[in-house]
């Protein structure tokens, strides 16, 4: 079993910067992937960042060059640093993690960008 606990959302400026953290417990040792996926109101929920088993972080392309995605030397944390924050980057964020054809995914952290 693996828990999920996401922190760090908030509302911010447009322009502003967050830090979203996940903190994970229980069997997570080699995921097959891990990372942040994000539904805005009214939309799916689509990738942000993640990081697969072969060592590869994709990112969508409407965050590439502003979000950061990082994990922690202990591996059972993740972070997602968030720059250059737009109004359309409003939505719940939710760390994922998938193992052994498994999905567990946090309770979510809102992020509100808006003047």
């Amino acid at each position: 079993q693996v828990q999920l606990v996401e922190s760090g959302g908030g509302l911010v400026q447009p322009g502003g910067s967050l830090t979203l953290s996940c903190a994970a417990s229980g069997n997570i040792f080699s995921p097959d992937a891990m990372g942040w996926y994000r539904r805005a109101p009214g939309k799916q929920r689509e990738l942000v960042a993640e990081l697969t088993s072969d060592g590869n972080t994709k990112y969508a392309d409407s965050v590439k060059g502003r979000f950061i995605f990082s994990r922690g030397n202990v591996k059972n944390t993740v972070w997602l640093q968030m720059r250059g924050l737009k109004p359309e980057d409003t939505a719940v964020y939710y760390c994922h993690v998938q193992k052994s054809g498994m999905d567990y995914w946090g309770k979510g952290a809102p992020v509100s960008v808006s003047s």
